[in-house]
C-alpha cells in the first residue's frame, strides 16, 4: 500500500501548482486512467473475441486497484488531509451529512459525484439497449436453442442498468474510492463505444 500511496501523492505534487487542495483528488483519477491505458489490449482482445470470461479478466485485475484505493482513505494516513473542493477525500456520505446536511457543502460534492455516475449509467444503459435492438439474430447453433438466444439478446440490454448499482457503492465508500469507480466506468463505456465504432467503420 505505500508504494500506491507514495505514487498518488507524486502525482497529486505535480498536480498541485494548477490545481491546489484537489491535486490529489485528480491524482486518483489520472492514477486510474493509468490503470485503465495498461489494461486496454485485454479489453480490445476480449471485444474481439466476444467471450464473456476473456472480458472478466480486466475486471478481476481493477480489484485489487479498489481495494488499495480503498484502504488508503480507510486507514489513518496521509492521504486522509487531502480534499475534493470542501470533501476529505476519506469521507463518506454519510459523513457528509452529518457535517453540513443534504445541501453543505461536502453533500454538494458527492451529489456532483452522484450526478457523474448516473449520468455515465444513463449513457451506458442508452448504448446497451441500442446496441441489442440494432444486433443480428445470432446463428442457431446445435446446443443453443431459439428461446436461449432470445433470453441472451435481453441480456445484452439489460446487464447495462448494473451500471446504476454503482450509486449505492459510492454512497458508502470513502470519497476518492468513489472518484476511481466513475472514472474506471466513464472510461469503460467509452472504451466500449470506441471500439464498436472501430468494428462497424472496417465492416
Amino acid at each position: 500500500m505505500s508504494v500506491f500511496t507514495r505514487l498518488v501523492e507524486e502525482l497529486g505534487r505535480l498536480l498541485e501548482p494548477v490545481l491546489a487542495e484537489s491535486a490529489t483528488a485528480a491524482a486518483i483519477v489520472l492514477f486510474t486512467v493509468l490503470v485503465r491505458l495498461a489494461l486496454h489490449p485485454l479489453n480490445r482482445a476480449a471485444f474481439r473475441g466476444a467471450t464473456p470470461v476473456a472480458g472478466l479478466l480486466p475486471v478481476l485485475l481493477q480489484l485489487p486497484v479498489f481495494f488499495l484505493m480503498y484502504n488508503a482513505f480507510s486507514s489513518p494516513g496521509a492521504l486522509l488531509d487531502h480534499r475534493l473542493f470542501a470533501a476529505p477525500l476519506g469521507a463518506r456520505w454519510t459523513d457528509a451529512l452529518g457535517a453540513g446536511g443534504f445541501l453543505g457543502a461536502q453533500g454538494l460534492v458527492f451529489l456532483g459525484l452522484f450526478a457523474a455516475i448516473a449520468a455515465v449509467a444513463a449513457w451506458s444503459a442508452v448504448r446497451g439497449r441500442r446496441a441489442a435492438a440494432e444486433a443480428p439474430a445470432p446463428v442457431a447453433a446445435a446446443n443453443v436453442s431459439a428461446e436461449q438466444q432470445e433470453a441472451l439478446r435481453k441480456l445484452g440490454g439489460v446487464l447495462p442498468l448494473l451500471s446504476f448499482g454503482t450509486l449505492i457503492t459510492a454512497a458508502v465508500v470513502p470519497l476518492a474510492a468513489g472518484l476511481y469507480l466513475v472514472t474506471t466506468t466513464a472510461w469503460s463505456v467509452a472504451e466500449r463505444a470506441w471500439l464498436q465504432h472501430r468494428k462497424r467503420s472496417s465492416l
